[in-house]
């Protein structure tokens, strides 16, 4: 997608909330059915919850300047792994390149050289695949809640 650009996103500003709120959710929807799990916490959390989280937001932001897709991390210690809490893909979107833009930005621009840390469903395919094809290594997969199968990736 070399027209999208990367940018930091500004969850005080109404309209980039509620793009963020509304994509996270059907990305983590069509997670859960991936998965066969449907208490993903992301996909219950109000937009003033997510508001509320004390990370920070990088965009993917389509020419039109709708966001297509965005991730969110929070402050790492200095010299300590990065660890992303969500990367989420607008799915009318899905498969033109957005996540792969995200996480290049973040191994190559914000974060070159330091650990980045990731978790997904570990039936979640694409995602898996992703993450494989950019360099992140697996790690051990664990189950947080009966039901739930994780897979840990760390690139770095």
């Amino acid at each position: 997608m070399p027209s999208t650009l990367v940018r930091p996103l500004d969850l005080t500003d109404e309209a980039t909330a509620v793009a963020v709120h509304r994509i996270g959710r059907a990305a983590y929807a069509v997670e859960a059915e991936l998965i066969g799990f449907d208490g993903i916490p992301a996909l219950g959390e109000s937009l003033e919850e997510m508001r509320g989280r004390p990370l920070r937001w990088l965009g993917a932001v389509a020419p039109d300047g709708g966001v297509a897709g965005f991730l969110a991390w929070e402050e790492p210690e200095p010299g300590g792994p990065v660890t992303l809490d969500r990367l989420c893909v607008d799915p009318s979107r899905f498969r033109g390149g957005v996540a792969s833009l995200l996480l290049r930005h973040v191994l190559e621009e914000l974060f070159p050289g330091r650990p980045v840390e990731v978790t997904t469903g570990a039936a979640n395919a694409p995602a898996v695949a992703l993450y494989e094809r950019l360099g992140f290594l697996r790690g051990a997969d664990f189950s947080p809640v009966p039901g739930l199968r994780m897979a840990s990736f760390t690139h770095g």
